[in-house]
């Protein structure tokens, strides 16, 4: 994970301004392990039901039916 002020630098000015899902999806996206689950889940060949429903609870997502 990237160990910077962020709140100190004139870049993420905008991220007061976000809904807390933004803010969610913004953290998210720059946790290591997160990423790292992406991207073993994006290599498979197939991914059963059972993979993608443990991964979107893993990581407390929701994605539209």
């Amino acid at each position: 994970m990237l160990h910077i002020e962020w709140w100190h630098h004139p870049a993420y000015g905008y991220m007061s301004q976000l809904s807390a899902a933004d803010f969610a999806w913004e953290h998210l996206r720059r946790d290591d392990e997160y990423r790292q689950d992406c991207q073993t889940l994006a290599l498979a060949s197939r991914q059963s039901a059972h993979q993608l429903e443990s991964f979107a609870q893993r990581w407390g997502l929701l994605f539209p039916e």
